[in-house]
């Protein structure tokens, strides 16, 4: 079956869905509201579809209308990511690759991996988007990123992971603890002590693993604040609110008044991932996928 619809259509149709409003819709996109309301109308007659339900006080969306909703976004963000590689060919450029990470995956991950994209494809342009475990899962389902770094075991249906960097975890203190890395004796020297963790919202499968370290030094943690910042552990910690254990490679990049003991002695490791949308079309997503190589 062949539609007359025209990307002015879809564009007026997902304004409509976003305000649920028509006058406020015809304004954002600089139209009359009758104009609006007879685009709309014709839309729905050409597909056979009613797509919102009006009253004289709201505008809903059908089910019908929300399913069209979430399909034309993703269809117009891939046809105006097309155009803008399209343009970045013709400037003589490879094109363009966004990439988000958590915090702890700038400290040698992501830094390796630019270098690799820079000296393989200099003409590719990348931007880099720091954001929580969730929200990049969330950004490669709806086509925001094309890779993210993530600390977590599994993703959501319909998305790939694979392990890049296998970490192990350290204590933080503050720098004029008693404890260093000499008379360090195990963790269950300091069960009395207060801890910051990440919470477990930053990664569940992370926030296991802590808890599997504590269960196997035998205590169950104080824990005085949880974050999903890194920056926010190590100020708590600088300032004798607490310790912390965190991924050692995520150390690297503070410049506090704390020190870290690495914990190479017990069988945790933390894992750093790569995940992506196998159904994202962006040209060269998988020569810089190709890149982030396990290590």
């Amino acid at each position: 079956m062949s539609y007359q619809i025209e990307i002015r259509h879809l564009r007026y149709f997902l304004a409509v869905a976003e305000e649920l409003h028509f006058r406020k819709a015809a304004e954002k996109l600089y139209i009359s509201q009758p104009g609006l309301s007879r685009q709309i109308k014709q839309m729905e007659a050409e597909l056979g579809l009613v797509l919102f339900e009006r009253t004289n006080k709201k505008v809903v969306l059908t089910k019908a209308g929300n399913y069209l909703k979430d399909e034309v976004t993703m269809l117009l963000k891939n046809l105006n990511d097309t155009f803008d590689h399209a343009q970045l060919i013709q400037e003589g450029m490879e094109g363009h690759i966004s990439i988000g990470y958590v915090g702890s995956a700038m400290q040698n991950v992501i830094p390796e991996l630019l270098l690799k994209i820079q000296e393989d494809h200099p003409k590719v342009h990348y931007s880099l988007r720091e954001m929580e475990n969730p929200d990049q899962v969330r950004a490669l389902v709806q086509g925001e990123i094309d890779l993210a770094f993530v600390r977590l075991d599994k993703v959501p249906k319909g998305l790939e992971i694979r392990p890049v960097f296998e970490d192990t975890f350290s204590l933080v203190l503050p720098s004029d603890h008693p404890i260093d890395k000499e008379n360090f004796q195990g963790l269950k020297s300091l069960e009395e002590d207060a801890f910051i963790l990440f919470d477990q919202s930053y990664s569940p499968t992370y926030y296991e693993q802590v808890m599997r370290i504590f269960e196997q030094s035998g205590f169950h943690p104080i824990i005085s604040h949880n974050t999903v910042h890194a920056s926010t552990i190590f100020r708590l910690v600088e300032n004798n609110l607490g310790i912390s254990i965190v991924p050692s490679s995520l150390g690297l990049g503070f410049n506090m008044k704390i020190k870290l003991i690495e914990l190479d002695k017990i069988p945790q490791k933390t894992v750093l991932s790569v995940a992506w949308n196998p159904l994202n079309r962006n040209p060269i997503l998988e020569k810089i996928l190709s890149k982030a190589s396990p290590g």
